[in-house]
């Protein structure tokens, strides 16, 4: 049966078991009075959706709470135990697994370093294999329990109806790498299980608008500094958010070559890889072998030494024409988007900090147009290094509550398309 603007009684249904997930889920725990003006929906389809649910194991109850004159109300909440995702950062220095409940508490992690930018995709498809045995047998959680595996990589993500997700990672030389295939030929998880695997800055994006400093706004920049650069945009219109290549914006014409061949991008001025390599250039003396992580870290504390000890003239000169460079790069995304907040996260962005943020607003509002520049804040994300995997994380469950909580025919297809 379909109804005068098209929608089935079956989307109807979805929709509605999709609005009471969303408000328990963000809101909650809420009692069916309270869930009727907070979601538009009358107290019969209240009573129906919820027996539902709770039919279903999606939504149990959480204890009661007094009422004005009448018996006490039951409260609501989901059921943390109902389903499991498991998110993945492919990182700059690492690759982190993580398996979550429904509630996205973390239930086990496992991490594999990556030497030396060992993008090797055997290495990588072998780490993310045995990081998902690993969380799971750590958990005695079976695959079937799984709504799905959301992995954040480097690089430009297409879909294709043949192999599935397709890596296009440029600056780390991955050439239409089709991973979700390889993974699905590799990890032994069944075929129901779907995977979601996206630009890392958009599951950063992600999780900051869900969970962080994004939460509330209508439109939002996440930027991601890592050993590249890139940004998760989110709008009216893209609600979900979608990554663009903000790092390979030219900066600079006939400049510092970038990783991804070409001349001037601020991923060469800006990226924590450039900005560890220009430090050495200018004289300066990165820990022997260390890594990207506690290379930078020195480098922030040779400019900004405690009091008394001399600072690092150097490394102070390459961190403040980074700020500039990030602060042109951010006018571009003001001018053009007009968004109400931008956010830094990233390792390498949360390294960083403070310092570095007043700088980059500093130049940013002296680069952009004055309207936009006033009515945009920058700040820095609230999550944390594990934005990136929680961002994951999250790709399978927006799914699974965008089809009202039903797995199968609702769900996703073998490669995520929509059934």
């Amino acid at each position: 049966m379909t109804a005068r603007n098209g929608r089935t009684v079956r989307d109807l249904r979805r929709g509605n078991r999709t609005a009471v997930l969303q408000r328990l889920y963000f809101d909650g725990p809420m009692s069916r009075f309270e869930l009727g003006p907070a979601t538009g929906l009358s107290s019969g389809s209240i009573s129906n959706v919820v027996a539902e649910l709770v039919a279903d194991g999606l939504v149990e109850e959480a204890g009661t709470v007094e009422s004005d004159g009448g018996r006490p109300r039951t409260l609501l909440r989901v059921t943390a135990d109902s389903g499991h995702m498991i998110g993945i950062d492919v990182g700059e220095t690492r690759v982190r697994v993580e398996l979550f409940d429904l509630t996205l508490t973390e239930l086990a992690r496992a991490e594999r370093p990556l030497e030396h930018h060992g993008y090797d995709v055997e290495t990588i498809v072998g780490h993310i294999r045995d990081g998902i045995a690993e969380v799971l047998a750590e958990t005695d959680i079976g695959p079937e329990q799984l709504l799905g595996v959301g992995i954040g990589v480097p690089g430009i993500v297409a879909h294709t109806p043949e192999q599935g997700a397709v890596v296009h990672g440029q600056t780390i030389g991955w050439d239409a790498v089709p991973l979700e295939s390889l993974l699905r030929s590799t990890c032994g998880l069944p075929d129901s299980v779907p995977y979601f695997i996206d630009n890392g800055a958009r599951t950063l994006g992600q999780a900051e608008m869900w969970f962080g400093a994004g939460r509330g706004a209508r439109t939002a920049v996440v930027v991601l500094f890592g050993s590249g650069v890139g940004a998760c945009l989110v709008t009216e219109e893209v609600e979900q958010g979608r990554s663009v290549e903000w790092g390979h914006l030219t900066v600079r014409v006939r400049g510092r070559r970038c990783r991804c061949g070409a001349l001037g991008c601020l991923d060469a001025y800006a990226g924590a890889e450039a900005l560890i390599d220009r430090w050495r250039e200018e004289g300066g003396r990165p820990p022997e072998g260390a890594d990207e992580e506690t290379a930078l870290t020195a480098m922030v504390a040779a400019a900004h030494p405690p009091e008394g000890t001399g600072t690092d003239p150097a490394a102070l000169a390459v961190l403040e024409e980074a700020a500039e460079y990030v602060g042109a790069g951010l006018s571009d995304l003001i001018n053009l988007f007009q968004p109400e907040r931008i956010l830094i996260g990233g390792w390498a962005g949360l390294q960083l900090g403070t310092r570095f943020l007043r700088a980059v607003r500093r130049y940013a509002a002296s680069y952009a147009l004055r309207h936009p520049a006033e009515r945009v804040s920058i700040d820095l994300g609230k999550l944390g290094p594990d934005a990136v995997t929680v961002g994951a994380a999250i790709l399978p469950l927006a799914d699974f509550f965008a089809h009202g909580g039903q797995r199968g025919p609702y769900g996703r297809g073998r490669h995520g398309e929509r059934a």
